[in-house]
């Protein structure tokens, strides 16, 4: 059996390697070494963010994106309330300052994450089930993400 501690660590490092990259000389749970959400988003201008494929933009994934961290963390710390997920998907285009906005909402949702889940003690099966649900959610989103980067 693994502490909290532990788990807690390597949901951390996960999200992390997802969000910041891979660290420098540290093994990956990527293919693609040095990318993570932010590195995608910072290269992208609000046209490019806009820009439809297969029915979404890089926007409406990225807002998605944020929408699930803030509300994971709500249900791991007890929310029981539905959620309309369909207003995650609400934002499709961006001018440059909403994306501007949008990136720097996103990375305040990512440090909040990382507190929210330091900050639980009891990681009960429901809780760590939502803890692998949200690394393997902000996976594919960077995946999302990045296949529509290069597609447009």
């Amino acid at each position: 059996m693994i502490s909290y501690k532990t788990f807690v660590e390597s949901v951390a490092y996960l999200l992390r390697e997802t969000f910041e990259g891979s660290p420098e000389g540290q093994p990956s749970a990527y293919l693609d070494r040095g990318v993570g959400v932010f590195i995608t988003l910072d290269g992208l201008s609000a046209e490019e963010a806009s820009k439809e494929f297969r029915g979404t933009t890089i926007a409406a994934q990225t807002e998605h994106a944020k929408f699930y961290l803030d509300r994971i963390c709500e249900f791991i710390n007890g929310r029981t309330e539905r959620v309309n997920w369909e207003d995650s998907w609400l934002i499709e285009t961006v001018n440059e300052a909403e994306w501007d906005a949008l990136r720097a909402s996103v990375k305040t949702a990512y440090e909040n994450t990382l507190r929210c889940l330091v900050s639980v003690e009891d990681w009960n099966e429901l809780r760590t089930g939502m803890a692998m649900g949200m690394v393997a959610h902000t996976a594919y989103h960077l995946g999302a993400i990045r296949q529509i980067a290069k597609a447009n």
